[in-house]
């Protein structure tokens, strides 16, 4: 938790591969760090709330420093990793910056009928089919392709590789660390969406991709 007054930072950071575990529990002791420095040093001198372009401008710093911190400080990062998804309240504005698959969902009660709600995606998933990820992978020389067995049939998800090689066969398009995946596109670049609290909003739910595999929002 952030200590600003009115300001709260939560994050999921889901590691994968065999250093994944030093990935993740780097990142949640770093990133809280340095999006609360970069918030003082932002906020110095000024009063009220941050606007959205100064806070979108602390989180790609704070993001960016916690990849090469991640880089710096654990052995081996050529295929090991995390995402992270977070969400920071200020004032009553929601931030959500996110890396890689795991995942952000807003409750909120449908006006007028309490008894019921609605899901509301905070954040997206960032997997290497979509699109906009699908066309970073490419643009930088990468494949995306499923494992396949030996017919040459597709199994199991999307995953990014090297053009010629068949590693590292991640499955998402960004992420902390995972140097390999990096050559091709893959990065740690925060997707950040920004939302406006409401009375009617009740839970905020923050999980890995191993929940969203199996529950929708």
């Amino acid at each position: 938790m952030l200590q600003l007054r009115h300001c709260h930072f939560f994050s999921v950071c889901d590691g994968h591969g065999h250093n994944g575990q030093d990935v993740s529990g780097l990142l949640k002791h770093r990133l809280p760090f340095n999006i609360e420095s970069g918030l003082k040093t932002a906020l110095q001198g000024e009063t009220g709330y941050p606007s959205p372009d100064v806070m979108s401008t602390v989180f790609l710093k704070a993001f960016e420093q916690s990849n090469k911190e991640v880089y710096s400080m654990v052995s081996d990062v050529r295929f090991s990793g995390s995402t992270c998804v977070s969400v920071l309240t200020y004032g009553r504005k929601i931030y959500c910056p996110n890396v890689g698959d795991s995942r952000a969902i807003m409750i909120r009660a449908n006006p007028g009928n309490p008894s019921t709600c609605t899901a509301i995606a905070l954040s997206r998933d960032h997997k290497p089919d979509d699109k906009d990820e699908n066309a970073v992978i490419l643009a930088n020389n990468g494949r995306v392709d499923s494992y396949r067995d030996q017919l040459g049939n597709q199994i199991g998800p999307m995953r990014v590789w090297l053009k010629h090689e068949d590693i590292p066969g991640l499955a998402m398009s960004r992420s902390f660390g995972d140097s390999t995946a990096a050559r091709v596109g893959v990065n740690a670049v925060p997707e950040i969406k920004v939302f406006d609290m409401t009375p009617d909003d009740k839970i905020i739910v923050l999980a890995s991709d191993g929940v969203w595999e199996f529950l929708e929002n």
